[in-house]
């Protein structure tokens, strides 16, 4: 699959804006392996190989274990891999990405909250908001992913 364009290069003040809006998001109080947990959960969901290889590159930088990146798409089967707050972080990641016509489930939402404070339930929010408008410019126009690489990420990363 050939990129269909570079959106760096064809829209650069929006691609400033959302770079600056992830400089925002990066610090967010967030512990960053969780992060990055739930930013390849959403790339995942939405086919996104960019935002695959770099989230899972940041994860294990960060210390994440190989092994618990591996299973994201089982968590649910996972057991006591992820913690509670780990568990309802992943849960919440998938019922933002998938809003729908029913939105967040109310049940999803509260277990959140259980974990979260307000402030960071909108941070939450607000990141998983982010990492989907990554997946989508970089799916959308065919962006290649990175090679691997846990220590060259971006300046600035997604």
């Amino acid at each position: 699959m050939s990129q269909r364009l570079d959106p760096k290069q064809a829209a650069p003040a929006a691609i400033s804006a959302m770079l600056a809006l992830q400089r925002h998001v990066n610090e967010n109080g967030i512990d960053k392996k969780l992060q990055e947990l739930v930013k390849i959960r959403a790339s995942q969901i939405n086919g996104c190989a960019y935002c695959l290889v770099l989230h899972a590159d940041l994860a294990r930088r960060y210390g994440e274990a190989q092994a618990r990146i591996d299973l994201l798409p089982v968590w649910r089967e996972a057991g006591d891999v992820y913690s509670p707050a780990e568990r309802a972080a992943l849960a919440f990641g998938e019922a933002v990405t998938r809003i729908g016509k029913e939105g967040v489930p109310d049940a999803v939402y509260a277990e959140a909250a259980r974990h979260f404070p307000p402030a960071q339930m909108v941070e939450l929010t607000l990141m998983i908001g982010v990492i989907n408008t990554w997946n989508r410019l970089m799916a959308t126009f065919h962006v290649p992913p990175p090679p691997p690489s846990p220590t060259n990420a971006p300046a600035g990363a997604a």
